[in-house]
């Protein structure tokens, strides 16, 4: 992914305007939007952080996901295995894109359909490969990430959610589809903001389903780390202000609301993009960023540091949790 905003991070009470039109009484209003929440009784399953863990290290231990590794292939077959475990269809995408180098790059997204026949749906993303560039980094450059962080952590925490809904009753008004992406972290700035997020450009205008339509969409990205900070990605704010809103209300709701400050963050160019763009699909980026404007990155980012050892249990937990909680609250709206 890439930075792209002009303005980093602005004081807290200008994104409660941009998103809640008032700036008064932000903090009571805050509070009524919990206790309005809390209203409908809201009994989500538990999110299982051991599992989410786990996930994420069988992915790192396929080595760095790269376009055309034996990597690519195994992980994507282990992944597509799992889903069908969980979910009651599968769909897979298996194509070439074109590189911001020129290049032909196979991509393989994976799509799990639960509830096929809601019409309610939610879409819930995240990407899977590797960087090949530790562009970040001071030494070996030009050597691929192994991205526990950066592409391990949405998949961990998206296979357990999976898991946890086929154990508990979902409405049969309500469906979730996973899409995990590939072939999003092959991008350069020189080659233009279109390099990155290639898998998920190529879903976006050939959807699994033809007509395909979501209610909202949500996209994790670096959500596993210790320390991890959710602030208010501005491209969420612009595109799906409302979505944003309720997101972090069930983080609140959920007791973690010290992950999710109600704080602005600057505009990065993700998978969300795309979707909202391309497919029309209102949906939100959950993504650690650093309140310092020069560095808005976390430290592991596009690093060789970005290994097992970063992946914090806890985070992966508050980032599960949180969506479980949004994903049973809209089942209670919807029924």
């Amino acid at each position: 992914m890439k930075n792209t905003g002009t303005i980093i991070f602005l004081l807290a009470a200008l994104v409660l305007i941009t998103s809640c039109g008032s700036n008064e009484n932000t903090q009571e209003n805050k509070k009524a939007a919990v206790t309005d929440t809390k209203e409908k009784p809201v009994n989500a399953p538990v999110f299982d952080a051991d599992s989410a863990y786990a996930y994420v290290a069988k992915q790192v231990a396929f080595g760095p996901r790269l376009p055309g590794s034996s990597a690519q292939t195994k992980c994507a077959a282990w992944m597509e295995s799992m889903l069908k475990k969980v979910c009651d269809t599968v769909y897979k995408q298996d194509v070439h894109v074109k590189g911001g180098d020129g290049k032909s790059l196979p991509c393989i997204n994976l799509i799990g359909v639960i509830n096929p026949r809601a019409t309610g749906r939610i879409l819930l993303l995240t990407h899977w490969d590797s960087r090949p560039w530790a562009d970040q980094d001071t030494k070996d450059k030009d050597k691929p990430i192994i991205a526990a962080d950066d592409g391990g952590s949405g998949v961990g925490v998206l296979l357990e959610l999976a898991r946890a809904i086929k154990g508990y009753h979902l409405p049969p008004s309500v469906g979730i589809d996973i899409l995990f992406t590939d072939v999003e972290d092959y991008g350069k700035s020189e080659w233009g903001e279109d390099s990155y997020c290639l898998g998920t450009q190529y879903w976006a205008t050939h959807p699994h389903v033809a007509g395909y339509k979501a209610t909202f969409g949500i996209l994790l990205d670096m959500v596993g780390a210790h320390g991890a900070q959710f602030p208010m990605e501005g491209f969420s704010t612009q595109f799906a202000p409302e979505i944003q809103q309720k997101v972090w209300q069930a983080a609140a709701k959920a007791g973690y609301s010290s992950y999710f400050p109600y704080l602005p963050a600057d505009e990065i160019t993700d998978d969300h993009v795309p979707v909202n763009k391309l497919a029309g699909i209102k949906t939100i980026d959950i993504i650690n960023l650093s309140p310092d404007p020069e560095h808005p990155f976390a430290p592991h980012w596009h690093t060789h540091a970005d290994v097992m050892s970063i992946i914090d249990k806890g985070t992966l937990k508050a980032v599960g949790q949180t969506l479980l909680e949004a994903i049973y609250e809209q089942s209670v709206t919807n029924n």
